[in-house]
């Protein structure tokens, strides 16, 4: 709080106990840069100089001071030119001091020459600051839309012709979305409290997917609100994801840059926040057609398959009921070998008792006088026995 002693002895590297010239300047360019952040200057451009490296070099002045600046060429590029000699303007700049020749220097970041609406550019760029300082600009928060919205909420006036043209696309595109239009003013006084609160009663309201904010064309002074800070902090608070749509394709607002989507017009915004119906059903009807043919084609390969495992199944059916019937063949040989018929083809015959049929084998069964039934190859005869056993 007692300032800084540029003669402390505790710091002076000479024996004699006195600074060298480069010592004292480094020092003062310490003390101004750590004293002195970015600071916003007005005053006049005189004795510009634009050199072939680039960079520019000026004197900033007002009626009783001025001071020398630099501007870099990394800085100045993005300025159509330089501006001529006695142009008022506002500076970004850092204070520094130039060693080699001990000069207190602006570093200048930012140039706007105050006509032409340089006031609200200064204004504009001091909220900007502020945004990105917040993160608020940051590409990575920016949320992707969603692909169907089911109930979409509008923030702008009820009497602009933004509202009409966003309501005519959404009919024609997607007619079975929900629209809740959340009115506000969009200029002049009273604008940006609307907003906010407009903005604000989005976040309460149910089951909205996407918020539209934004209005038509106009002059500068009437689409300030939408370059408010108040106005951009209320639109990325928003819970869902919001398309800014603010004027025409060449103006930009604050709001652009914090939504999660910059649209260059209103009806531009309500394309991108529906899909077309006449696409999707075309892409539904493609989908069918492919799905109809790879189900066919699934169906045909299927019956292939299915052919030829029948045709499989048919030759292997046929080759067990040719191995069975061979058997089968076989067996009956061997059972017909077997067979009493056999036999009695070959001239023998079968005595049997008439009375049971049962098989007369030994000689004591057919004593004299014995009646039975003799079975031959081609049927029975009726015997007796007349003679005794030999």
């Amino acid at each position: 709080m007692g300032g800084v002693d540029l003669f402390d002895q505790a710091s002076v590297a000479s024996p004699e106990g006195a600074w060298s010239v480069s010592e004292i300047t480094r020092q003062a360019r310490l003390l101004i840069e750590s004293g002195l952040r970015s600071v916003w200057v007005r005053g006049e451009v005189t004795g510009l100089k634009a050199y072939s490296s680039g960079h520019w070099y000026f004197t900033l002045r007002d009626a009783s001071a001025q001071v020398r600046c630099v501007m870099w060429r990394t800085d100045n590029r993005r300025l159509p030119g330089p501006p001529e000699d006695g142009t008022e303007v506002f500076v970004e700049a850092r204070p520094t001091v130039w060693e080699e020749r001990g000069e207190f220097r602006l570093t200048v970041k930012e140039l706007i020459p105050t006509a032409a609406g340089g006031l609200w550019r200064l204004q504009l760029e001091r909220a900007r600051a502020a945004l990105e300082r917040d993160g608020l600009l940051d590409p990575a928060r920016k949320r992707p839309l969603p692909a169907y919205p089911e109930r979409l909420a509008v923030v702008t006036s009820p009497d602009g012709a933004a509202l009409r043209d966003i309501l005519s696309v959404l009919r024609r595109r997607w007619p079975a979305v929900e629209v809740l239009l959340v009115p506000s003013r969009v200029q002049g006084e009273g604008a940006e409290d609307e907003l906010c609160a407009a903005l604000a009663l989005v976040n309460r309201l149910e089951g909205i997917d996407l918020a539209i904010v934004g209005r038509g064309g106009g002059s500068q002074e009437d689409l300030w609100a939408f370059n408010s800070e108040r106005v951009a902090r209320a639109v990325a608070a928003v819970t869902v994801p919001v398309i800014s749509a603010v004027g025409h394709e060449t103006d930009v607002a604050l709001t652009d840059l914090v939504a999660d989507l910059r649209a260059p017009t209103p009806s531009a915004a309500a394309e991108a926040a529906v899909p077309d119906l006449a696409a999707v059903r075309a892409t539904v009807s493609q989908l069918a057609r492919r799905l109809a043919r790879t189900v066919t084609g699934q169906l045909m390969l299927a019956a292939q398959r299915l052919a030829r495992t029948a045709d499989r199944l048919a030759t292997g059916i046929g080759r067990i009921a040719t191995e069975r019937r061979h058997r089968l063949e076989a067996l009956a040989g061997r059972l017909e070998s077997l067979s009493p018929l056999k036999v009695l083809a070959r001239g023998y015959a079968v005595a049997r008792d008439p009375a049971d049929g049962t098989v007369l084998k030994r000689v004591a069964q057919l004593p004299p006088g014995t009646t039975f039934r003799l079975t031959v190859s081609d049927g029975d005869v009726d015997a007796q026995i007349t003679g005794g056993q030999r």
